[in-house]
């Protein structure tokens, strides 16, 4: 249970500090450094069907302008983490631009770090 703790708290921090942290600010190689490369991106967006490998999703964030400089309000939150063993899936909620994104983020610890290998993602505004 102790080790099962430490790989929540472990996950709470990259979600925290590179996840929101690099959405928020728009710096691709702090957002990138939490995701396995070839990993991919579903969802919708909208209503509209959403698809990207993490280097296309990366690109876009890139290039848009970051919800730090755009001066809107920008919030994410956990809302659970479930780790088995060496896999976890954390259910996150980001507000952002007019969006408000619940995302199911796929984590595998691989060489003792824990990465996203899959993101889910469904636009829940109105």
């Amino acid at each position: 249970m102790e080790n099962q703790q430490e790989d929540v708290l472990a996950i709470t921090d990259a979600v925290e500090n590179c996840y929101f942290k690099g959405i928020y600010e728009g710096d691709v190689i702090l957002l990138g450094s939490i995701f396995n490369p070839g990993t991919l991106v579903y969802g919708d967006v909208k209503g509209q069907p959403y698809f990207k490998t993490v280097d296309l999703y990366l690109e876009g964030v890139k290039n848009r302008q970051s919800p730090k400089d755009s001066g809107k309000p920008f919030k994410g939150e956990i809302l659970n983490i479930k780790v088995v063993n060496s896999i976890a899936v954390a259910e996150i909620n980001v507000k952002m631009y007019d969006f408000n994104y619940r995302d199911f983020l796929s984590f595998h610890k691989i060489n003792g770090k824990w990465l996203i290998v899959n993101k889910m993602l469904t636009d829940l505004s109105k």
